[in-house]
């Protein structure tokens, strides 16, 4: 696959949930550095959710 944003930088808020996950994902298959940006709440709003860093573990797991 062509990698059509080798040496791009996204940024994408909300990359925990969603669609900001899904565009994370998706940003860094086609090769752009991707900052991963979410608030760590929970899908309810409460408390403290480490869904973001989820979101890190599986761009560097598939090479991003």
């Amino acid at each position: 696959m062509a990698r059509l944003l080798e040496g791009k930088i996204a940024i994408v808020t909300g990359a925990g949930h969603g669609i900001g996950r899904g565009h994370a994902l998706e940003l860094a298959r086609h090769g752009a550095s991707v900052v991963v940006n979410d608030l760590g709440s929970t899908v309810r709003g409460d408390g403290v959710g480490r869904d973001s860093d989820e979101v890190v573990e599986l761009i560097q797991k598939r090479a991003g």
